[in-house]
């Protein structure tokens, strides 16, 4: 049975009469100049509550200048500026539903360009709902049946709450790469992604009351890995759980590799390597190279390429020309499962069951 958190939406959401909680996603760094542009274009300072002045023209540039911004040559000020689009979302207190376009990406949102580092950094300002459509249609294919889409959407909402609650304060809460959750903007929204998204609007998964930590992969091989064996989190619902995926052929992989190319990866002259250890499920846990490297799975993945080696359950044998790999899944193993989640939705499981699942001892929770 859902039920609200209140304490959270007090905790998570800084417009609460509007209830529309945002994101902030970092959206890649330049070097000195950016251009931003979008239809009806206006800019303010980089504050929840900011005034935005109209700008004459739908297109700008923001350059760095030793320690201060300039907009078309003309000092800002301050060390950020925030742009939005549409006349009728230009005062109305949240980011704004018509899209802008900075650097390579088109977002909804606001633009923030801020000085980092040497360069600039773009951050999309954008409320969760609208940020979920177009990860949902990056991390998922839209031609997975509705249930399995509506799961990963939770999946999806509960992971941004969580980072947003841990990254309190900072800058940005999250990144758009893999490393987070992958984010592409606008040309990732899709219809279907979207109704996935309204169906479940406002819902999270939470454990004692709190967003869990949801993580999720493309497929597990069969069967989860923990969350302390995958990631070094020990969660209660992060456990190995059964899953139908590993018969399905998206499953499987190969990959081939020389001996200079294992080398090269390693960073070092090694005629090879072996497996010394693996986890319950299979999963290789440490590896030593015969030049005398001992080295942590994950580490050793990283190493070899996430693309090469996709997943860490896999065999491997000595060839004439180098090394052969056999694997099963794709990531890193832990939580919800997407090929799984699509095998259950085909069988005629509900949205639920499949993330109750997958995070067992979880409650499904409606938190605006």
């Amino acid at each position: 049975m859902l039920r609200p958190v209140a304490l959270l939406l007090l905790l998570l959401s800084p417009l609460h009469a509007l209830a529309v909680e945002t994101m902030r996603i970092a959206m890649g760094d330049s070097q000195s100049q950016v251009r931003v542009s979008g239809k009806g274009l206006s800019f303010g300072s980089d504050t929840e509550d900011a005034r935005f002045t109209p700008l004459d023209q739908d297109s700008v540039v923001v350059r760095r200048r030793g320690s201060r911004l300039e907009l078309n040559g003309a000092p800002v000020i301050g060390t950020a500026v925030r742009f939005r689009a549409g006349e009728a979302d230009r005062d109305a207190g949240v980011p704004g539903s018509t899209p802008l376009r900075a650097g390579d990406m088109q977002v909804r949102g606001d633009v923030v360009v801020r000085l980092y580092k040497d360069g600039l950094q773009l951050i999309n300002v954008i409320p969760l709902e609208d940020y979920l459509a177009a990860v949902l249609g990056s991390e998922m294919p839209v031609s997975f049946p509705p249930e399995a889409l509506k799961a990963q959407a939770v999946a999806a909402r509960t992971y941004a709450l969580q980072k947003k609650l841990e990254t309190y304060g900072a800058p940005f809460h999250m990144g758009s790469s893999v490393l987070h959750q992958v984010y592409g903007g606008v040309n990732r929204e899709d219809p279907r992604s979207l109704a996935a998204v309204e169906a479940t609007r406002g819902q999270v998964l939470t454990y004692e009351l709190a967003p869990i930590e949801a993580y999720f992969h493309a497929s597990c091989g069969g069967r989860t890995e923990s969350g302390q064996d995958a990631l070094q989190r020990n969660l209660p619902y992060l456990q190995a759980v059964d899953c139908p995926c590993g018969s399905l052929p998206a499953s499987r992989w190969s990959a081939t590799m020389s001996d200079s190319e294992l080398q090269a990866a390693l960073g070092q002259s090694t005629e090879g390597f072996r497996v010394t250890s693996r986890t319950a499920t299979r999963r290789v846990n440490r590896v030593a190279t015969s030049g005398g490297l001992s080295l942590d799975g994950a580490v050793f993945r990283r190493k070899l390429g996430y693309t090469k080696l996709k997943s860490l359950e896999f065999d491997v044998e000595r060839t004439s020309s180098g090394w052969h790999f056999n694997g099963r899944g794709y990531g890193h193993g832990a939580g919800f499962c997407q090929w799984g989640a699509k095998a259950l939705a085909d069988e005629g499981r509900s949205y639920r069951d499949i993330l109750l699942h997958y995070y067992p001892g979880t409650e499904l929770q409606q938190l605006y």
